[in-house]
């Protein structure tokens, strides 16, 4: 597998505030390694002093209820980091990561992650703006949680299809997952959400490609202010 280099790695948005110099002591004894779907590779409770960034592929990071039931707290695409609050706070991890799609990570050292948040404003205000990106995608999930499943799905998708792409399209294909991952992201039972999904396709809402599904028609999630006024489909 080829390399890092800190020319790539200055490539991600949240690195970019970052000079070659200061990326080469990120990379600092820096693992890559490559996983299927449904690997777990940071566990709830676990304890470390790594955080992880996504080169390519999708993750989610879960966490379970008292009752057992498995909740999707977000989904992470490719250039997100993830194991960072861990690292810097020296408690133990919040939730499990694990495998949407074939993945390659790699892990870096917190120690310089950490010393280089205190250094640079810049890099530490990246981290800031990615933190409350999540937050912000997080509220808007759990506000939608009493609304009608053709909503709560339509949401997932475009939440799906914005963590597929670097340019955050709600129209980028959604790599082929299960239907379970999508009714569990939905907060919908597996059949509801199939169910619910073959009405969308039926509808011209949703396109399945070889590759997955795709948001084709906009102006339904726009009419259930999942999008703002001016989206524009295609």
């Amino acid at each position: 597998m080829a390399d890092f280099t800190p020319e790539q790695l200055q490539a991600w948005p949240l690195f970019a505030s970052l000079s070659a110099e200061q990326c080469t002591q990120l990379l600092d004894r820096h693992l890559q390694s490559s996983h299927g779907p449904e690997q777990v590779f940071v566990m709830e409770q676990d304890w470390g002093e790594s955080l992880f960034l996504l080169r390519s592929g999708m993750a989610k990071v879960r966490t379970y209820t008292a009752d057992g039931d498995e909740v999707v707290m977000s989904v992470l695409g490719e250039g997100d980091v993830f194991g960072e609050m861990a690292a810097l706070d020296g408690a133990a991890r919040s939730a499990d990561v694990v495998a949407l799609t074939p993945v390659t990570l790699v892990k870096l050292r917190a120690a310089p992650f950490a010393a280089l948040l205190q250094q640079d404003a810049g890099f530490a205000l990246a981290l800031a703006r990615l933190e409350a990106s999540r937050l912000r995608d997080l509220n808007q999930r759990f506000a939608i949680q009493s609304g009608d499943a053709t909503t709560r799905l339509l949401d997932a998708l475009a939440y799906l299809a914005r963590r597929s792409s670097s340019a955050n399209d709600p129209q980028a294909v959604i790599p082929a997952l299960a239907q379970r991952e999508l009714g569990l992201l939905a907060g919908l039972a597996r059949e509801t959400a199939s169910r619910t999904l073959s009405k969308l396709r039926s509808r011209g809402t949703v396109e399945e490609l070889e590759a997955g599904l795709r948001i084709a028609d906009l102006q339904p999630l726009i009419k259930r202010g999942l999008l703002p006024a001016n989206s524009k489909g295609g």
